[in-house]
C-alpha cells in the first residue's frame, strides 16, 4: 500500500505548478503571443518546465501506485500527460507553441480540478 501522505504531498505540489500554469499563460491570448516579445518566450520556457515537472510527479505517482490510483480518474489521458512531460525534456528546443497554447486553454483548467478532487478525496 503506498504511503497517501507522499502522494498527498505530491498532489499539492502539482496544483501549485497548474496554477503557476494558469498564471503565466493568462495573458496568452493566441500561440503567436508566446514569440512576440522576450518577457513572453520565458513564459513559454517556464510553462513547460511546470509541465514537465507536473508530468515527472503524475509518473511517480503511476510508479508508486502500480498505476492504480490514477485509473480512479479516468477523464485524464495520464499517458498523455506523462508523454508531454518526455517529449519536452527531450526535444525542449522544439517547443510547440500552439500545442503548448491548446494545452494550457483546453487541458490545465481540467487537470487543476481533477487534482483539487483529488486532494479532497484522499
Amino acid at each position: 500500500m503506498p504511503d497517501m501522505s507522499l502522494i498527498r504531498e505530491k498532489l499539492v505540489q502539482i496544483e501549485e505548478s497548474l496554477n503557476r500554469i494558469a498564471r503565466r499563460s493568462s495573458g496568452i491570448r493566441s500561440p503567436e503571443d508566446f514569440t512576440a516579445n522576450d518577457d513572453n518566450l520565458d513564459k513559454l520556457d517556464a510553462i513547460a518546465m511546470m509541465l514537465i515537472a507536473v508530468g515527472e510527479s503524475f509518473k511517480k505517482i503511476y510508479l508508486e501506485t502500480d498505476g492504480q490510483y490514477l485509473v480512479k480518474y479516468p477523464e485524464i489521458d495520464w499517458h498523455g500527460i506523462i508523454g508531454l512531460r518526455n517529449v519536452l525534456a527531450h526535444d525542449y528546443f522544439d517547443i510547440d507553441a500552439e500545442e503548448i497554447h491548446k494545452i494550457c486553454r483546453r487541458d490545465i483548467p481540467k487537470l487543476l480540478n481533477t487534482v483539487q478532487r483529488m486532494l479532497r478525496e484522499i
